[in-house]
C-alpha cells in the first residue's frame, strides 16, 4: 500500500488523529503537572532577597601593621572580594568555562543547554555542563547536591527569582566568593592564596585558567591533589577562552607555556608569626565568642614585618648555632626500604607522614650513606646530595664503628636544611632547646615582634607569655634601681669578696653565694660590678637596702611580689618572670620611668572594613610614672656600660652604636640564658632554655653566648636607618668626676662604700657552694644599713643612708676575719 493510500485509509486517519490528540493532551497535562508542582514548590522556596546583603561565613584574619596576613581561623578559608576588585582575567576564565552566555540569558540558558546536549552526544560523555552560574548560585546557597527532578526544578525556579532580585554582577560576585575550590578554600581569592600564595589581583592568565577549572571537581582537579588532571583542565579552560573570544591565540600559547609555581605547603611562612596569630585568636574568642570564626573580623596587630622577621631570624639562628655545638643524638627513626625502586616512594611517604618540616629543617629518608656523602630524599620526592661541611655535625653517625642509635645508614630518617652563603645542604637535628623573643616600643607599649618558640607546629606553648623562668642576672638592674633610692651611686665602692651563711643565719641550708666565674675583684664600684655581673656585690647591696624594700620596689615595674620572695636570692634572679613581662619592665628604663602596658591589637574591622575597635598609639605620660626620671637615667648609664665594656660588649662590637643598653642573664647552673636590652625606640628580650630545666651544655652557656646573639641580630634589622639617640639629662642629677649621681649625693653624701673595711688583704679566687636557699627568713649580715623612716618600716625612696652604728661596724669586721 502506497503512502497516499495509507493517508486515505479512514482507520489510519482516525489513529493518527487520536495519537496527535493524545500527545497534545500528554504535553498539556505534563505542563500542567509541572506548573502545579512549580506553584506548590514556589511557596516552599526560600526568600532569595536575603542575598541582597550577602554575608558568607568568613574566617578571622590577622594582619601585621603593614597589612601582611599572618593567620586565618575558621572552618572555611574565604575572603570577600567585591566584583569590581576581581581581576578581569579571572572573570573571563570563569565565564568561558562555566557560563559563556551569562550576561545574555535570564537564569536558564536554553541555547547553552541544547549545545551541551549535542556536544555530549557527539563526544560520548559529559564534556559541557548545562547549569548556568545563576543556577549554581541557587544550588550552593539554598539547595543540596542531590540528583533529583524536584531539586532541578527548585534550582530553575530559584534561578529565575535570583535574576529578578539581583543584578548580574551581584550574582557573579556571590558565585566567585562562595564556590568551594578544594583544600578548605572557598572563593577564588582564598584559592589564589592556597594554591599560589599570592593575592587574587596578582594572578596570571595561566593561574586564572587553573583556578577556573576547579569548580567542576575541586577535590580531584586541584594542583595539589592531582597536578596532571589540574593541568589538563587548565588547558581546556584556555581553549574555551579562545573559543569564546576572551583570549587571543597568541596569549593562549603564552599561557600554555607558562610554568606554574605552586605554593609549597611544607615551606615555612615568611612571617613566622603563628604565636602572635594564636594570641589574637584567643583574645577575639574571649570577646566575640563563636562569631569570631564566621563574621570575617580583620585584626590588625602592632607587629611589623621587618621587626618580626628580624626577631625570628635572630632567635632561630641562635638556637641552631647552639644545637650545632651539641653532640649528635642520632637519626629520628628508621624504615626498611624495598629493593624495588618503584616501591621506595611509597615507603618514604609512609615514613615521613608524621614527620612534618620544622623551622626550616626538613625530614628526609637516607638512600645512601658514607663518611663523605649522604643522599637523602624528601617527602616531595626531591633527592638531595650532601657532602663536605654539610656532614660535619653528624660525623659521629657516619663513622664505620658508630653505635647503633647514632648510625646513619640507608633507611635512616634525618633532618636536612639549607645553610651558609651558598645555600648548600647539611644534615642536622631538631633542637631540643626552646627560646622566645619579644620586642616592643617603650614609648607606647606597641609589641613589634613576638616569637614564642622555635617552631609553632612543633610546640604550641608560647614561651614569650607563658614560660615563667628565673631571670638570673638580667634582674640585677631592678635591684640597683632600688639601691639608688637608698643613697647608692654608680661610684659606691663595694667589696667583691666571698661570703658564707650558716644554717642559723638563713633558716635553711648553709649558703655561700658565688660569682659566675668563681673569681673576686675586691673593692670595685657599682658600675664595674654591673659590667662584670658580680653576684656577691649584688647580694651585699640587696642586704643593705633589705629584700623587703627591694620586693616592694620591683612592683613598680610590673613584677608580682609573690613571684619574688623577699630573700637575698632575689638579687640573683631567683624569682619568676616571662619574657613579655621583662620587656615591659625594661621599657620603664628605656622611656625615662613610665609604665606602658604591652599592646598587641591596633585595630579590628568587620568583613567590609568598617572599624569596630581602634586603639591608636598612646605615648606614656606623667600619669604613668612609676620611678623618678633621674633613677631611669642613672640606670641607663649603667646599662650602657654593660654593652660597651661589660658582658654584652660583643653587641657593641657588631652594632657600633652608642645608644644601646642592656644586661645579660644566666641562672644558677646555666638553666636559663637571657639578654634584655634596648635602644630608646625598641626594647628586646631574648630567652633560651629547656622546657624541663637542665644545664645548657656540658660546660654551661651564658646569656652572653646564647641570648645576646639573638638580640644583636634583631637590632641589626630593627634599627637599620634609625639615627643614634642621646639621653636627655633630667633634673636632679649631677656628673661628679665623670660619674652620674643624684644631686644630694654629689658631695660625699649617701653610701660611699660597703664592706670595704674588711678588705685588709688581697682577695684570691675561691671555690664555693652554689646552693641557694629559697625558703626561710632572709639572711641578715653586716652592711652599711639604711635607717627606716619609721620603726619596722622600710625607708622611703630618696632617703639617704645613715652611718653604721658601732656594733654594726664590729659585726662587719668580724664577718671578714
Amino acid at each position: 500500500m502506497s503512502f497516499k493510500d495509507r493517508l486515505s485509509d479512514p482507520r489510519l486517519r482516525r489513529a493518527a488523529k487520536w495519537t496527535a490528540i493524545g500527545s497534545a493532551t500528554a504535553v498539556v497535562c505534563g505542563a500542567a503537572i509541572v506548573g502545579i508542582a512549580a506553584a506548590l514548590m514556589s511557596r516552599q522556596l526560600p526568600d532569595v532577597s536575603t542575598l541582597q546583603n550577602y554575608q558568607p561565613k568568613l574566617p578571622l584574619r590577622v594582619f601585621t601593621a603593614d597589612g601582611d596576613l599572618i593567620g586565618e581561623f575558621g572552618e572555611e578559608r574565604r575572603q570577600l572580594v567585591p566584583i569590581d576588585k576581581i581581576p578581569r582575567v579571572l572573570k573571563d576564565a570563569v565565564l568561558a568555562t562555566e557560563d559563556a552566555r551569562f550576561y545574555q540569558h535570564g537564569g536558564l540558558d536554553t541555547i547553552g543547554l541544547a549545545r551541551a546536549v549535542v556536544s555530549n552526544a557527539l563526544h560520548g560523555g559529559v564534556r559541557q555542563g548545562a547549569s548556568t552560574i545563576t543556577q549554581q548560585v541557587a544550588r550552593n546557597m539554598f539547595l543540596s547536591s542531590e540528583r533529583t527532578f524536584s531539586r532541578k526544578l527548585k534550582e530553575a525556579l530559584l534561578a529565575w527569582r535570583l535574576e529578578d532580585e539581583l543584578t548580574k554582577d551581584q550574582i557573579l560576585e556571590i558565585y566567585l566568593n562562595q564556590i568551594y575550590l578544594g583544600n578548605r578554600a572557598y572563593g577564588f581569592a582564598a584559592a589564589a592564596q592556597t594554591y599560589f600564595g599570592k593575592p587574587l589581583q596578582d594572578i596570571t592568565v595561566a593561574e586564572a585558567a587553573m583556578l577556573a577549572g576547579l569548580p567542576k571537581a575541586p577535590s580531584s582537579n586541584n594542583p595539589i591533589a592531582n597536578p596532571r588532571r589540574a593541568v589538563a583542565r587548565q588547558q581546556y579552560v584556555i581553549s574555551r577562552m579562545v573559543e569564546t573570544g576572551y583570549l587571543s591565540q597568541a596569549d593562549a600559547e603564552k599561557a600554555r607555556q607558562e610554568p606554574l609555581k605552586l605554593r609549597d605547603a611544607a615551606e615555612p611562612s615568611g612571617l613566622h608569626a603563628d604565636y602572635v596569630a594564636e594570641m589574637v585568636r584567643q583574645q577575639m574568642v574571649a570577646k566575640y565568642g563563636d562569631d569570631t570564626y564566621t563574621k570575617g573580623f580583620k585584626v590588625y596587630t602592632t607587629i611589623t614585618r621587618n621587626d618580626q622577621g628580624s626577631a625570628y631570624e635572630g632567635l632561630h639562628e641562635a638556637i641552631v648555632d647552639y644545637e650545632q655545638r651539641q653532640p649528635y643524638r642520632g637519626p629520628e627513626g628508621f624504615v626498611e626500604l624495598p629493593t624495588d625502586s618503584a616501591d621506595v616512594d611509597n615507603a618514604v611517604d609512609d615514613a615521613l607522614s608524621d614527620k612534618p618540616d620544622s623551622g626550616g629543617m626538613m625530614a628526609a629518608v637516607v638512600l645512601e650513606a658514607g663518611p663523605r656523602k649522604v643522599v637523602a630524599v624528601r617527602a616531595n620526592g626531591d633527592s638531595v646530595e650532601i657532602t663536605g661541611r654539610g656532614l660535619q655535625a653528624v660525623q659521629r653517625g657516619l663513622v664505620e664503628k658508630a653505635a647503633e642509635p647514632l648510625r646513619i645508614r640507608r633507611g635512616s630518617i634525618v633532618r636536612i636544611a639549607r645553610t651558609g652563603p651558598q645555600n648548600s645542604w647539611e644534615v642536622t637535628q631538631l633542637p631540643e632547646v626552646e627560646g622566645a623573643f619579644v620586642a616592643m616600643d617603650p614609648r607606647d607599649g606597641a609589641v613589634k615582634a613576638l616569637v614564642g618558640g622555635f617552631d609553632f607546629n612543633k610546640n604550641k606553648f608560647n614561651h614569650a607569655t607563658q614560660a615563667w623562668r628565673q631571670p638570673g642576672s638580667s634582674f640585677k638592674p631592678f635591684i640597683y634601681s632600688a639601691a639608688l633610692e637608698k643613697g647608692f651611686t654608680p661610684a659606691t665602692i663595694v667589696n667583691d669578696a666571698p661570703l658564707s651563711f650558716d644554717a642559723a643565719a638563713t633558716g635553711g641550708a648553709p649558703w655561700e653565694p658565688k660569682n659566675y666565674d668563681n673569681t673576686y675583684a675586691g673593692p670595685i664600684t657599682l658600675r664595674q660590678a654591673l659590667e662584670q655581673s658580680k653576684n656577691v656585690v649584688t647580694i651585699r647591696v640587696l642586704d643593705a637596702i633589705t629584700p623587703a624594700y627591694a620586693q616592694e620596689w620591683i612592683t613598680h615595674f610590673g613584677f608580682a611580689a609573690d613571684k619574688h620572695p623577699a630573700y637575698l636570692t632575689m638579687g640573683l634572679g631567683a624569682g619568676s618572670v616571662t619574657p613579655l613581662q621583662m620587656a615591659a619592665a625594661y621599657s620603664v628604663f628605656a622611656n625615662g620611668g613610665l609604665k606602658v602596658e604591652p599592646r598587641l591589637i591596633a585595630r579590628i574591622t568587620d568583613a567590609r572594613d568598617q572599624v569596630l575597635e581602634d586603639t591608636p598609639p598612646k605615648p606614656g605620660d606623667e600619669a604613668g610614672r612609676v620611678i623618678p626620671a633621674r633613677n631611669a637615667f642613672v640606670i641607663d648609664t649603667l646599662l650602657n656600660s654593660v654593652v660597651k665594656n661589660g658582658t654584652a660588649r660583643r653587641a657593641y662590637g657588631t652594632l657600633r652604636r652608642d645608644d644601646l643598653y642592656g644586661k645579660t642573664g644566666t641562672t644558677n647552673d646555666s638553666h636559663d640564658a637571657w639578654f634584655a636590652g634596648f635602644q630608646p625606640s625598641r626594647v628586646g628580650v631574648a630567652w633560651i632554655g629547656y622546657d624541663t630545666p637542665r644545664q645548657l651544655g656540658v660546660r654551661g652557656e651564658t646569656g652572653g653566648s646564647l641570648a645576646l646573639p639573638a638580640w644583636t641580630r634583631y637590632m641589626q634589622g630593627a634599627l637599620k636607618g634609625v639615627p643614634v639617640a642621646k639621653l636627655d639629662v633630667p633634673p636632679g642629677v649631677t656628673n661628679a668626676s665623670g660619674e652620674w649621681m643624684y644631686d644630694e649625693y654629689a658631695n660625699g653624701q649617701g653610701v660611699q662604700s660597703l664592706g670595704v673595711e674588711a678588705a685588709l688583704t688581697p682577695i684570691t679566687p675561691v671555690e664555693v657552694n652554689s646552693g641557694a636557699p629559697t625558703t626561710g627568713p632572709a639572711p641578715s649580715w653586716g652592711n652599711q644599713p639604711v635607717i627606716p623612716a619609721m620603726p619596722g618600716q622600710p625607708a622611703q625612696p630618696g632617703q639617704p643612708a645613715a652611718p653604721a652604728q658601732p656594733d654594726e661596724r664590729n659585726r662587719i669586721l668580724n664577718m671578714f676575719r
